[in-house]
C-alpha cells in the first residue's frame, strides 16, 4: 500500500480520513465528544477534498440520529442486513412476487444461516436428504 500512496499522495490523505472516521466510532466517546471529533474531521476532509462537502451536508442533516449511536452503541445494522438479504432473495428469484414466498425464504435463510455454518459437509448432506424425503 505504501507504494500506492507514494504514487497517489491524495489517496493517502483520503485513507487517513477514513481511518479517523472509523476511530471515532470505535472510541468510547460521549455524544458531545464525538460531535467535536466529527466537526474536526469534516473540516479537514472538506479542506483536502472540497467534493466531500455533500457528504458533510448529509451528515449534518442526520447528525442527531448518527450521534445517537454514542448513547448506547446501538445501530440498525441487523435491520439493514435483513433488508439486504430480502433484496438478494428477490434478485436471486428473478423478481419474486409473492410476499408469502419472500417471507418464507427470508425466514429460512436467516434461521438456518447460523446453524448451517456449524455443520460439516456430511451432516449437511444428511440434512438435505431428510428434507428431500419430506417432499417426496
Amino acid at each position: 500500500m505504501q507504494a500506492l500512496f507514494e504514487q497517489l499522495p491524495r489517496l493517502r490523505t483520503l485513507y487517513e480520513l477514513r481511518v479517523r472516521f472509523k476511530e471515532i466510532f470505535d472510541s468510547d466517546l460521549t455524544k458531545e465528544q464525538a460531535a467535536l471529533k466529527m466537526a474536526e474531521l469534516f473540516a479537514d476532509a472538506t479542506a483536502a477534498f472540497p467534493s466531500l462537502e455533500k457528504f458533510e451536508r448529509t451528515y449534518e442533516t442526520w447528525q442527531d440520529k448518527i450521534l445517537a449511536y454514542f448513547d448506547k452503541r446501538q445501530t440498525s445494522g441487523v435491520v439493514e442486513g435483513i433488508n439486504n438479504k430480502a433484496r438478494v432473495i428477490t434478485k436471486r428469484c428473478y423478481g419474486l412476487k409473492s410476499v408469502r414466498s419472500l417471507w418464507d425464504r427470508l425466514i429460512l435463510d436467516l434461521n438456518r444461516a447460523g446453524q448451517i455454518v456449524q455443520h460439516t459437509i456430511a451432516s449437511l448432506r444428511a440434512w438435505i436428504e431428510e428434507i428431500r424425503c419430506e417432499f417426496v
